[in-house]
């Protein structure tokens, strides 16, 4: 007869993963990962994982309870490596320090793992739970789980609009007004933070001259990759995305880069990418007779880019033609949707999020409704984002 679940898995749970998320912006392109080791109910050890910190956390909790580590529990929120990477194997470790139990709320997605971690630990006599605070611990490392499987980064189409659907409100004294309020802005740029990179158009460039960074004042490992599509290079030397730029601008175009423009924007701190569309590729947009979409760089084809460079996660901040791009090109994988109480009662033909006549219709799932202020944002997904 198997045995019992331990009692107060639940709130053991719970903690590993606050110590998880301690990792945020400080593990990638790792997952976030945190252990709990408890003896006779109480904690004898415990870690969460860095990248630059390079032990796992399982590691850094057998260190903190040395002896006391014998016949402990452990609860983690992603089952223990078994492979040789930067570090040993920590299902090595864990079987010498004489661990019990193992409570995991959820296998590795990466292949390489996916399951055999937990194998061993139970070939060596150790308990293994699994599924325990599961849809938690999958959703802190969705990102890590696209990126492993696929080698491309998560991405999160945000967008701020009214209530009848307009992204974009008249200019006052030269400015465009918010949309939404600060407790909605707050936010976003809490997602910024979880994000590896930012993605926006040109558009948005040239009419709110954006910084794009990270102004939650909390530690990152690695800056916060700002990115721009520019199929024309018109990105002006004099934006505060260029002045700023620090080797964490990239600009996708369709241009050279070994024109002009381009030799400026480098020695100005931009890297400068230039995308020629496969055969394919131009022969779709060529049938589609628009010539913004004969120059706009293939969203897939960045975000291959983006994967190579071990960005795990991008968060898409578009105008309203990079928002419909995207969702007819597919690459979304969720959405966080912020309305704001308030209709624009502007003419049929100001920008807004339009649905074209070829558009497939998408279903979402897991859909979630939260409050920031007056404001409430729609998250949803697109896809599975887990293989089955």
């Amino acid at each position: 007869m198997p045995a019992p679940l331990p009692p107060d898995a639940e709130k053991w749970m719970s903690r590993a993963l606050s110590l998880a998320r301690r990792g945020e912006a400080l593990a990638s392109p790792n997952p976030m990962v945190g252990a709990l080791l408890l003896r006779s109910g109480r904690v004898v050890g415990q870690g969460f994982h860095t990248y630059d910190g390079l032990r796992h956390a399982e590691i850094i909790a057998l260190e903190a309870a040395g002896k006391a580590a014998r016949g402990a529990t452990l609860y983690i929120n992603l089952e223990p490596c078994c492979n040789q990477g930067r570090t040993g194997p920590c299902t090595r470790a864990l079987i010498a320090a004489g661990v019990k139990r193992v409570v995991a709320a959820m296998p590795d997605p990466n292949p390489q793992v996916a399951g055999r971690g937990l194998r061993q630990l139970r070939a060596a006599g150790i308990e293994v739970f699994t599924g325990v605070a599961e849809s938690e611990a999958r959703q802190l490392n969705e990102a890590f789980a696209v990126w492993i499987t696929s080698r491309r980064p998560l991405v999160t189409l945000k967008s701020a609009m009214t209530l009848d659907s307009h992204m974009v409100l008249p200019q006052r004294n030269g400015r465009s007004p918010w949309i939404t309020s600060q407790a909605s802005r707050a936010e976003v740029h809490r997602m910024r933070h979880a994000s590896d990179a930012i993605l926006t158009g040109i558009g948005t460039v040239l009419a709110d001259d954006p910084l794009l960074t990270d102004r939650t004042g909390l530690p990152r490992r690695r800056p916060l990759v700002r990115v721009v599509l520019d199929s024309r290079l018109r990105i002006p030397l004099r934006s505060k995305l260029v002045r700023t730029a620090r080797g964490d601008l990239l600009v996708f175009t369709r241009a050279s880069e070994s024109s002009g423009r381009a030799v400026a924007l480098t020695r100005a701190g931009v890297e400068v990418i230039s995308l020629r569309p496969s055969a394919r590729l131009e022969a779709r947009r060529h049938s589609e007779r628009s010539e913004e979409s004969l120059l706009r760089p293939d969203l897939s084809e960045v975000l291959a880019d983006l994967g190579r460079r071990n960005l795990l996660s991008v968060m898409l901040e578009p105008g309203p033609t990079l928002h419909q791009a995207a969702l007819d090109a597919g690459v979304v994988d969720k959405v966080r949707l912020f309305y704001a109480p308030m209709l624009a009662g502007l003419p049929t033909t100001a920008p807004q999020v339009r649905a074209r006549a070829d558009s497939k219709q998408r279903n979402l799932s897991a859909l979630r409704i939260h409050s920031f202020g007056p404001d409430f944002a729609v998250e949803a997904y697109l896809r599975q984002l887990y293989k089955r």
